[in-house]
């Protein structure tokens, strides 16, 4: 059996978008200029163009056409950190190619609210369902690509102990873990991340631009910081897209990248 005609046309536009024939950001012929070209029906055309969609290889944007999609040089996000160093809700993130680049990275105001702890927040931080949560939220870019979005979350009870500052939308500069051993005398002493991977709500591929129909996946990662004692002393939630992120896990000596 020979190849469907919509997989010949879908292959020669492949074809030209890895030769570049077709640049990043491109429009691609009309659907009708498609159907003349390759004499082919409507219907066989728009499964060809369905094909490149599912590869990422296009997108088709509402009113305007079909466009190639720009591949973004991803970032690559280190979860662990060396013996020593301490972790704060963030990690160590740096371009895959290191040619040409330097990271810009900025991030948005802090957002607070006081609120009921969400049933994940419950589970990990290990507190009563009734209790309630003070989470900082940031929109995270690097350059012009928005790159991830962080909420982390404390007990009230901390902010009723001293650590007032978790309550105000103002950045934490000397990063929220020393405050909290400084202020409070709670060390954090290590960590613990779940990854998960799912398709993007609509904040998210609002704020990544990206569609709502799970093409592209979102990284979640939890990440448990405990005390001294073996608590649960916050959770921070990154939400990373699939294709703009890579995860890197260290164990042991190895040399940097």
């Amino acid at each position: 059996m020979g190849t469907p005609m919509y997989r010949q046309i879908a292959d020669d536009l492949r074809a030209m978008i890895e030769s570049e024939e077709l640049a990043p950001g491109q429009q691609l012929q009309t659907e009708i200029e498609l159907r003349d070209q390759y004499g082919a029906s409507r219907n066989t055309v728009r499964d060809a163009i369905k094909w490149l969609t599912t590869l990422g290889l296009v997108e088709t944007r509402p009113g305007q056409g079909t466009f190639v999609v720009k591949k973004l040089d991803p970032f690559v996000t280190t979860l662990t950190r060396k013996e020593g160093e301490v972790a704060e809700g963030g990690q160590s993130t740096s371009y895959l190619s290191k040619v040409g680049h330097s990271l810009t990275p900025s991030t948005s105001a802090v957002r607070v609210e006081i609120q009921p702890a969400p049933e994940h927040v419950v589970t990990r931080l290990a507190i009563d369902p009734d209790t309630e949560v003070i989470s900082r939220h940031e929109q995270r870019h690097i350059g012009r690509t928005p790159y991830s979005l962080q909420t982390s979350f404390y007990p009230v009870e901390f902010a009723d102990r001293g650590a007032d500052r978790l309550r105000s939308s103002k950045n934490i500069e000397e990063g929220a873990v020393q405050y909290l051993r400084e202020k409070l005398g709670i060390k954090q002493v290590g960590y613990r991340d779940w990854i998960t991977v799912r398709v993007p709500n609509l904040i998210e591929a609002d704020f990544f631009k990206v569609p709502t129909d799970g093409r592209i996946a979102m990284y979640e990662t939890f990440r448990i910081a405990y005390d001294g004692n073996g608590n649960p002393m916050r959770l921070t939630v990154t939400v990373l897209p699939a294709d703009r992120n890579q995860l890197i896990v260290n164990v042991g000596d190895v040399p940097d990248l």
